[in-house]
């Protein structure tokens, strides 16, 4: 079903076509620029609270713009997208906070099911949409490039654990909050040219790059200085932080030069080479590694 309405906070009425802007659907109350343009609900999640309520709704009663079949839509994650040949929509929120008494569902049944299995969406690419149109589901999928720096580990006279190590933390985050996700592991010598062209060579397929290793002071310390001048927006506060905090135990790990910032929406973070130094980072790091996603995405 395709819903709107005119005014906030009413139920939605159901219509055969709509045509979907850069805002939303057009006509309806809660199109805007911003990350809620669309809104969608699935019939499965309607069928599930009309069964605990032993009642029937209609479609639009929950302020949805749009009832999907086929699709748990509440196992989908921020920048997963929903597509077919005409429109194009990007996963911007799952679920929200209950209106209460706000809401007509709400003031009737004491609950409702939008806030915890609806989702919302902005849009890419607009056009129109038809009651009984497919829409194929896309997960987002993070590309992640470990770069582990090091004319020892890249000879094969020792073991790299720090970008194994690194590669264990992402695993944790991203499994635990449910996003999708591939991996992929390098070792190169300390050499400005290899570094440089890995990194422009990545720049636009890949999420996140995370070199380790060359953050000091040494002759052979040449991490920063290449990756600095690619970095197109610093973020200087994440790694002041790490400094800062790690610092006060250990004076040495205020020493590092490792820097983060951003290259259009590839996130890049340079750590130190030791295993501890990198488990400490990526303790901070993993903190706030979705919000700079979602920063960078405007969502």
């Amino acid at each position: 079903s395709i819903n709107i309405s005119t005014e906030k906070g009413t139920t939605k009425q159901a219509i055969e076509q709509a045509e979907i802007n850069m805002q939303g659907i057009k006509g309806d109350a809660h199109s805007g620029k911003w990350h809620r343009q669309i809104s969608l609900l699935a019939l499965e999640s309607i069928k599930k609270f009309e069964k605990l309520h032993n009642q029937s709704f209609k479609y639009g009663d929950f302020a949805e713009n749009i009832t999907t079949e086929g699709i748990e839509l509440w196992q989908m994650r921020p920048l997963d997208r929903l597509y077919n040949e005409d429109i194009d929509l990007q996963v911007t929120q799952i679920g929200k906070k209950c209106h209460g008494d706000g809401c007509s569902i709400f003031r009737e049944t004491g609950t409702c099911v939008m806030p915890k299995e609806g989702i919302f969406a902005k849009v890419i690419k607009p056009g129109k949409i038809n009651i009984g149109d497919k829409l194929t589901y896309k997960p987002k999928i993070f590309k992640i490039k470990i770069i582990t720096l090091s004319d020892r580990a890249s000879a094969g006279e020792y073991e790299d654990l720090s970008g194994p190590l690194i590669e264990k933390e992402l695993e944790t985050l991203f499994s635990l909050k449910g996003f999708k996700y591939e991996i992929e592991k390098i070792i190169i010598p300390d050499n400005r040219r290899k570094l440089k062209n890995t990194i422009l060579q990545n720049l636009s397929s890949v999420d996140l790059i995370i070199t380790t290793g060359g953050t000091g002071i040494g002759p052979r310390d040449i991490t920063v200085d290449t990756v600095k001048p690619l970095i197109k927006k610093e973020i200087p506060g994440i790694m002041d932080l790490v400094r800062m905090k790690y610092g006060a135990e250990n004076p040495n790990a205020a020493i590092s030069r490792s820097i983060a910032g951003v290259n259009d929406k590839t996130l890049i973070f340079c750590l130190p080479g030791s295993p501890k130094a990198c488990k400490e980072y990526m303790t901070e790091i993993n903190k706030v590694l979705f919000h700079l996603y979602f920063m960078l995405h405007s969502i």
